[in-house]
């Protein structure tokens, strides 16, 4: 399957009105069904539509801050008068069910209510986090997986889910990086569609269909210093060329709703920011859905300094285009004055009000309002072995070997004695990762039980964490080393805890917690054979010892199936195949680092001179590259051939490759196409992820793969925001990964090939 960056990019700039239906058909009756409505609801009514709160029906997930109404006789009494439009984060049929009775049957006009969550990586089935899976570089998989989450959590009384993160994130100390794809836009944004069309699947109104909402739009990813909740400073190229185009690419896959993002961007906080939210969202990149503010984001445009109190900063987020205030109330409090006194004028409510009740018409919920609240589902949908599987399948996937000496796979029949040291070795608390909360606490598979499972002895098997996951125990080195030094090899089992990623996670340094480290730096001294097991958000820096160690695998945060996951790979029943979608830094001050960086005037590659781009205390590259990935057996590319080295400039040529298994066992690769524009008018990037295709071979076997580049690959955006191809010389490269590689080159030309 090839995937390739070009559909990706169609549909970021348009020109259509910035009102209208989503991109789906409705018959005459339901669009007058809507009109009627509106026509009779009162200002508070449609206030109410345009209100989100913390579902106290069912409540799973503490709010956080603790804000609105957090108990279900007042929520049920706003219900009731038609203040309400959507309830988040709870979980359960019977809760819900009696939320939308009291909507449907006792309020005035029996408008249902939306059910919405967030469905990261899973309801009780935990799937890898979405930066591991992103390691898959398989949108397949990625689709497949988000449907299994849309099954069970339509199962439990869902609506609509707050995912996928469609943010490039491209400094490792941010805790999202786990909640999104990694670094690269072809990726991010292939993936996000993927996520989109296996949320929703192919008919919304069916009960297992799953609405989308893409977040946080936009560049949230960009915050400086990699602090949640910071400020984004990006010029408008980088926000067209980088941080749109994965958001423009799950809009095209049908997702009808989005949420602003937290920050703000250039002084203008996102949830008051007209010209993102309708000139760009809604005016160029032609969304028709409705957009949600972040959790009491609007509220917060007071503490930003840019609006002056509550009822401010509803004026100021209605008139910019947010839909749909979560949790904070201010809707329901203020626009019902704010549109008497003409602060805002009613057609401005109308709009947002015509939006949301059009997404719930598209699912099919004034036809039935009960869809998606069956106990049968509930009792026969959520964790089901099938679900299960394909958790335990996702997690081989997704896992990266970063380093590998010949000490993988291990044959557990030569029986040799095995240490799993280090925090996570018998840990069940932190197999999920975060964002992950219905999931039922001590249900995932532990590394220890993992590999207990797949040993023909157990008994094989002796386990000592040595540490804490962030402070030292009392005699656990000298007890680990002691293991360590009986064992033919060990398993250092280290990294972050779930706690460490996630939002509010942002941290300074990007390592292995020190009484970790100590504990590596003692085993290492053993002189034993070591296979260090990460566990992990983020890209790490890796230092000492567990930079050394003869074989490194990353293992993120896999999920319900870890254990048995990670036993998989080690002992070679699943060849890894993971590639990293995140670069791996030598060190923390790096950050921000992405491999699609600019060479500069002095390239840190120009020898002649010590003055040039690069760091006194390590160059700028990174210890384990963007798309770097090892398997068990070997890969090599070779036979690069293009249709022609020149390119007309409506015309297509075509690159093919030959990849041959020259190893002895089946594996996968995914080979990479990256470009780079020699001389443009804007400087471009030292390389750029154009396509990839993933090819499974056995031992021996080859073959040629096809990529086919277009105009439309090459373009940029240029000056006054417009994308833009300049001809002239492009290299070409494919490879393993985002260095090295096989290159040639072409040539593109603005009008027909000169006679010779």
């Amino acid at each position: 399957m090839t995937m390739h960056r070009r559909a990706v990019l169609s549909g970021i700039l348009g020109g259509a009105a910035a009102f209208g239906l989503p991109r789906i058909t409705f018959a005459a009756g339901e669009v007058q069904r809507v009109d009627d409505l509106i026509a009779r609801m009162t200002i508070e009514e449609k206030a109410g539509q345009m209100t989100c709160l913390a579902d106290a029906f069912r409540p799973f997930n503490p709010p956080n801050p603790q804000a609105g109404i957090q108990d279900e006789k007042r929520l049920s009494e706003e219900i009731r008068k038609g203040r309400v439009g959507c309830l988040f984060n709870g979980i359960g049929v019977a809760g819900a069910r009696r939320a939308q009775e009291l909507a449907v049957k006792e309020s005035r006009l029996g408008i249902p209510l939306l059910f919405a969550g967030d469905v990261i990586h899973g309801l009780k089935t935990i799937f890898p986090v979405p930066l591991a899976e992103a390691s898959s570089f398989d949108p397949e998989l990625a689709r497949s997986t988000a449907r299994a989450m849309a099954v069970e959590a339509t199962a439990a009384g869902l609506h609509l889910t707050f995912a996928p993160m469609a943010d490039v994130a491209r400094d490792q100390r941010w805790g999202r990086v786990v909640e999104g794809s990694g670094e690269d836009v072809t990726l991010t944004a292939l993936l996000s569609a993927a996520r989109v069309h296996g949320f929703q699947g192919r008919d919304l109104r069916r009960a297992d269909s799953l609405l989308a909402c893409p977040k946080h739009f936009a560049a949230y990813g960009a915050v400086a210093g990699g602090l949640e909740y910071g400020s984004v400073d990006i010029s408008d190229e980088t926000l067209r060329e980088t941080h749109l185009p994965p958001f423009a690419a799950s809009f095209a896959a049908g997702a009808l709703t989005t949420m602003a993002a937290f920050s703000e961007i250039n002084g203008v906080p996102a949830t008051a920011d007209r010209a993102l939210l309708t000139d760009t969202l809604r005016g160029e990149m032609e969304f028709r859905g409705f957009v949600f503010s972040d959790y009491t984001a609007d509220e917060e445009l007071i503490a930003h300094g840019y609006a002056e109190d509550e009822r401010d900063a509803a004026r100021l987020a209605v008139l910019a285009g947010v839909d749909m205030s979560m949790q904070s109330g201010l809707y329901i409090r203020y626009l019902p004055e704010l549109v008497k006194s003409g602060a805002v004028p009613m057609g401005t409510v109308d709009v947002a009000v015509r939006r949301i009740l059009y997404v719930k018409l598209a699912m099919g919920l004034f036809d039935n309002p009960w869809r998606s609240l069956d106990e049968e589902a509930e009792r026969t949908r959520i964790a089901t072995p099938a679900h299960r599987a394909l958790a335990r399948d996702a997690a081989g996937r997704s896992i990266v070997l970063l380093k590998n000496s010949g000490v993988l796979p291990i044959d557990p029949s030569q029986g040799q004695k095995i240490a799993l040291i280090g925090p996570f070795g018998e840990d069940r608390d932190n197999v999920y990762g975060p964002w992950a909360f219905y999931g039922d606490p001590g249900k995932g598979v532990d590394l220890a039980t993992g590999l207990r499972a797949a040993l023909p002895d157990a008994a094989k098997l002796a386990v000592e964490p040595g540490c804490g996951m962030d402070g030292p125990i009392d005699g656990g080195i000298a007890r680990a080393v002691e293991i360590a030094k009986s064992a033919d090899i060990v398993l250092l089992a280290i990294g972050e805890s779930q706690t460490m990623s996630g939002e509010a996670q942002s941290r300074t340094t990007i390592e292995i917690p020190a009484a970790q480290q100590a504990l590596a730096d003692a085993i290492g001294a053993t002189g034993k054979p070591v296979v260090v097991l990460l566990r992990h958000g983020r890209a790490l820096a890796l230092h000492g010892s567990v930079a050394d160690a003869q074989a490194i695998l990353a293992t993120w945060f896999l999920g319900s199936e870890s254990g048995h996951a990670v036993a998989d790979v080690l002992f070679g029943t699943v060849n890894p195949s993971g590639k990293l979608p995140v670069s791996f830094p030598w060190e923390s001050g790096q950050e921000p680092f992405f491999y699609d960086r600019k060479s500069t005037g002095r390239p840190v590659v120009d020898n002649r001179t010590e003055y040039r781009a690069r760091y006194t205390t390590t160059d700028n590259s990174a210890r384990f590259p963007f798309g770097h990935g090892l398997s068990y057996t070997e890969f090599v590319l070779d036979n690069l051939k293009l249709s022609d080295s020149a390119m007309r400039w409506d015309d297509t040529v075509e690159i093919s490759v030959r990849i041959t298994n020259k190893g002895s066992r089946r594996g996968s690769e995914v080979a990479q196409l990256y470009i780079r524009d020699r001389v443009a008018s804007r400087t471009r990037p030292i390389r750029e992820l154009k396509a990839m295709q993933r090819v499974s071979l056995s031992p021996g076997e080859s073959r040629t793969i096809h990529f086919s580049l277009i105009r439309k690959d090459l373009e940029f955006i240029g000056q006054g925001s417009k994308r833009i191809a300049e001809p002239g010389m492009f290299d070409i490269w494919v490879g393993q990964s985002s260095t090295g590689g096989l290159h040639t080159q072409i040539e593109l030309y603005a009008a027909a090939l000169p006679k010779n």
